[in-house]
């Protein structure tokens, strides 16, 4: 008595699945930013004054813009949601108030 021969996957179905797995794989690493930081955007210039104040809550920054110009700064925070865009005429100034158990301050960068 032969053997029975027993058929493997079709190389048309592996080929569509591996090609499947490289575009999800591809779209995940073109989508994760590979440097949080750097994804944040660029530091605010240091005309941008930020005061730092903890609270039992959490944090309050108060941005004044002491710049020429108008800046549009935000808040990023470490371990949460950062601030919103803020647009900040010369001599503006914003307070952010963070309150949660997590998140600290980071830094502020324009937007």
């Amino acid at each position: 008595m032969s053997p029975k021969r027993v058929r493997g996957p079709s190389t048309r179905r592996t080929a569509v699945i591996a090609a499947a797995g490289v575009t999800v794989g591809a779209t995940a690493a073109a989508l994760w930013p590979s440097d949080p930081a750097a994804a944040a955007g660029p530091t605010a210039p240091a005309c941008v004054r930020q005061y730092v104040n903890p609270t039992p809550a959490g944090f309050d920054v108060h941005l004044t813009n002491d710049c020429a110009r108008t800046a549009r700064v935000r808040v990023v925070v470490d371990n949460a949601g950062d601030s919103p865009c803020f647009r900040l005429a010369p001599k503006d100034s914003v307070i952010h108030t963070h309150e949660s158990i997590t998140g600290a301050y980071e830094r502020t960068v324009t937007c």
